[in-house]
């Protein structure tokens, strides 16, 4: 049975290593399963929902798009687009907020965060949850690849499709998380207890996939550890360093167990050296596709075709909700 899989990240600031261990890379071994119908965005229209300069957005919105390309998501198996190609995601976003109730919007814990200590905040990011279902239920996926930190949408995204569903018959499916067991979430190499964000003001908290590798060296030099020197995975008493191990193992291919096994006995330093080497041959491959992509001017062609096929899904989906809501078809 073919399962439909929807995922995107914003184009706000550089993709950092998180999002290609969290997501990227589960990206590429998710489209290897025949049996998978993959649909990656760039959702440009949830960065919108604060102020982005007009050049930056269009310049990251690409860069973003290349980057997926790079690290192996391969358009002929997978759908890459922008989310603002295909407007259908719109529409149903404004229909799936009149399902959407104040007291669920308030509740989301990302809004709480974002809009802590603020005099003002817009209207979006209040309402994108809404939105963030229509993205999901558009192509009426089976499966989200999300982060902790997403399961609260996507749970309001099971709520609405349900809701819809009670209401107007059975349509929408109930989309199901699918969160990778081991390296989904990425920690700051400032706090062990903070995931890597390529929001933070700090740039020495994350590594950018496009950073040069002398960057890198120098940043994972500079990376947290715990007191005393133990390569050791624990969560609780050593955050920052097992949150290295994790990055070691993603990149070198290893297990934990073999990380510890590895260094037992040895001081941190050998260990971040090893590390920043590591992840300077993971991403020094990446940033060479990546550069040859955007100099070639084919990720255009790559999203106008990816947004065909899209629209072609988002459009039928789209007609049976407003079929099943009452609108008057258009001729």
């Amino acid at each position: 049975m073919v399962k439909k899989i929807l995922s995107g990240i914003q184009p706000s600031g550089s993709l950092t290593l998180g999002n290609y261990i969290g997501a990227i890379k589960n990206y590429v071994k998710l489209q290897d399963h025949v049996e998978n119908e993959c649909y990656y965005m760039v959702v440009d229209l949830h960065a919108v929902t604060v102020a982005q300069e007009p050049a930056a957005l269009r310049e990251q919105s690409e860069s973003v798009a290349a980057l997926y390309i790079a690290a192996g998501v391969d358009p002929t198996r997978s759908n890459v687009f922008m989310q603002s190609h295909v407007p259908q995601h719109a529409e149903l976003g404004w229909l799936m907020t009149t399902l959407t109730s104040m007291g669920e919007l308030e509740r989301m814990t990302q809004f709480k965060d974002k809009s802590s200590g603020k005099d003002s905040v817009g209207a979006g990011l209040f309402v994108y949850p809404s939105l963030m279902a229509a993205d999901i239920l558009v192509y009426n996926a089976d499966l989200v690849p999300v982060g902790e930190d997403q399961k609260q949408h996507l749970e309001l995204t099971r709520d609405l499709a349900g809701r819809f569903n009670h209401r107007y018959g059975d349509f929408f499916t109930i989309p199901d998380p699918l969160i990778p067991e081991f390296g989904a979430r990425i920690m700051s190499l400032e706090d062990g207890t903070k995931k890597m964000s390529k929001s933070s003001p700090n740039p020495g908290s994350y590594i950018a996939l496009l950073d040069p590798p002398d960057v890198i060296r120098k940043k994972i030099s500079r990376a947290t550890t715990d007191s005393g020197s133990e390569v050791r995975f624990d969560t609780v008493n050593k955050p920052e360093i097992s949150n290295l191990m994790v990055i070691y193992a993603e990149c070198a291919g290893m297990t934990l167990q073999q990380v510890a096994d590895r260094y037992e006995g040895q001081m941190y330093g050998g260990f971040k050296k090893e590390l920043a080497a590591a992840v300077v041959a993971t991403l020094e491959p990446l940033q060479h596709k990546y550069h040859e992509i955007r100099s070639s001017g084919m990720i255009t062609d790559i999203l106008a075709e990816g947004a065909a096929k899209a629209r072609v899904v988002a459009a039928e989906t789209l007609n049976g909700v407003k079929e099943r809501m009452g609108f008057l078809p258009y001729r």
